[in-house]
């Protein structure tokens, strides 16, 4: 059991021993470069014979340019090892310690100094860059970050992807977060021991942000003003304080709008709900109430008291029947549509020519279709398609049946089809009042009427919804194409069968 660990651990041991004896190399390296430097100098200066101020003007500039470089550690050391040189190589007597004039004593303890101070400020200025280009990529990675955190709406799919939206945004190797309303924890890939879940817990509940240095770890509580949301655990760098609380901050937004965004859309879809479940009931009451009415009356007057003659009574009968025979199709109709909604249906397709589609419709709608001009324009060339007959048929009768209710009585329908790819458009055309262009986009829609015919012509609204869903089952298209005063263009697509795809 304590294998793992003991191995993670010397993992870790020879890591930290391998980076230390690099760092040495390193430092050495700067140290060697920076004598070399001061020797370099003595040696050209020597023999070029020149005087102390160009010496000393020369191993000031050495000396601000390995602060700048690599710290004020090596700039000093440099200053020091710079002065001894100058005083013993340059100032008189040379090759001495010794110094003759007092105002080389001066000289050269300003010229110390100076180095000193100079390097000083050249190191300020370094390591002010340096937390300035940081800061500056900081802010370009919560840039980033903001951008990932707000482009999700899905509440779940935002918090799982978290932990890997900060990890990619600044190069961590692990993180992790727990929330304490769901009680859960969100982490990139495999545990990491060192972002424990009892760590993320207490700097949750207390709201102080942790950094550990020497293990390269970061918890930092997620804010909403002053109320902590939940805590993150980063592992592999370490961020400004500035930083972190921004992150925190800008997380807790993030989630919270997207729980905003949800409740939000759920309020609207309980709307949309209530204003379905306000059409549905009133275009049911009021669809079914007028073949009811119609019944009861009908069976009202046949058990009344009074005489009724041969024909009356055969009047009464028609008007039963016809009125449960509408009743029926209502009923049908909303069985179908729930099918359909609910994906239960199943279609049987087959190959059939578009000619015995239009044939089995026109068969169904010849009583809807008495008086009317019907033009048929149908290619010779056109593919068989694979679809359900009976199903397909069902979709070109209520469109005919919508061109017969909303065209005037005795104005010519046409049918017309044609290839469109490996597809084949079917439309019907009419010549009645057309529909706006607000309204093209609803009347595919369940229960929806058109605003001037709803009271007008009788419907449920639920036929064109039923034509939809038939369609687009058999992976195609429906719309339409109108312009007031002009008449409409319904048209609808069914796949070619697959054996007339090459022709």
């Amino acid at each position: 059991m304590d294998e793992k660990p003991q191995a993670r651990g010397a993992g870790h041991s020879r890591w930290q021993t391998a980076l230390s004896h690099q760092n040495l190399r390193t430092l050495l390296f700067r140290y060697a470069v920076a004598m070399a430097t001061v020797a370099l100098v003595v040696v050209v200066y020597g023999r070029l014979k020149v005087n102390e101020t160009t010496v000393a003007l020369t191993f000031l500039l050495v000396v601000l340019g390995l602060a700048s470089r690599w710290g004020l550690t090596i700039a000093t050391t440099t200053a020091v090892v710079a002065t001894l040189a100058f005083n013993y190589y340059f100032l008189p007597p040379v090759h001495t310690f010794t110094i003759a004039d007092p105002q080389n004593w001066i000289a050269l303890l300003a010229f110390l100094i100076s180095a000193i101070l100079a390097s000083r400020l050249s190191e300020r200025a370094r390591r002010e860059a340096e937390n300035a280009n940081k800061r500056r990529k900081e802010v370009e990675r919560l840039y980033f970050l903001s951008q990932q955190l707000l482009a999700t709406d899905n509440v779940m799919k935002l918090l799982n992807n978290i932990p890997h939206f900060v990890r990619d945004a600044f190069g961590l190797t692990a993180a992790a977060m727990y929330l304490p309303k769901r009680k859960e924890f969100y982490r990139t890939g495999l545990d990491h021991p060192e972002l424990s879940e009892e760590q993320l817990e207490s700097v949750s509940g207390r709201g102080e942000l942790v950094v550990d240095e020497e293990q390269q770890l970061c918890f930092v509580p997620l804010r909403m003003g002053v109320t902590s949301v939940g805590s993150l655990g980063l592992k592999g760098a370490i961020l400004s304080r500035e930083t972190l609380e921004a992150v925190g901050s800008l997380i807790a937004i993030s989630i919270e709008r997207a729980h905003a965004v949800e409740t939000l859309t759920r309020a609207e879809a309980t709307r949309e709900s209530e204003k379905l479940r306000s059409a549905l009931l009133d275009s049911v009451t009021h669809e079914f109430r007028t073949p009811l009415t119609a019944i009861k009356l009908s069976v009202t007057t046949l058990l009344g008291p009074d005489p009724i003659d041969a024909d009356s009574r055969e009047e009464l009968l028609t008007v039963i029947n016809e009125e449960t025979d509408r009743l029926n199709r209502l009923v049908g109709e909303a069985a179908e549509m729930a099918q359909l909604d609910a994906q239960k249906v199943e279609l049987r397709r087959e190959p059939h020519t578009v000619s015995e589609v239009v044939e089995a419709a026109l068969d169904k709608s010849k009583l809807v279709l008495t008086g009317r001009d019907v033009k048929v324009q149908l290619s010779q060339t056109l593919p068989p398609v694979l679809a359900d007959q009976e199903r397909v048929a069902d979709v070109l009768v209520q469109l005919l049946e919508n061109a017969a209710k909303y065209s005037p009585a005795g104005s010519p329908i046409t049918i017309t089809a044609e290839r469109a790819g490996r597809m084949v458009n079917i439309s019907v055309a009419d010549q009645g009042p057309g529909i706006d262009d607000l309204e093209q986009s609803l009347i595919f829609e369940k229960f929806y009427r058109g605003r001037d015919q709803r009271y007008r012509v009788q419907g449920t609204g639920m036929g064109l919804a039923i034509a939809k869903a038939i369609v687009e089952a058999h992976g195609g298209t429906i719309g339409v194409t109108s312009q007031m005063g002009s008449g409409s263009v319904f048209y609808f697509t069914v796949p070619v069968a697959p054996e007339a795809i090459s022709n």
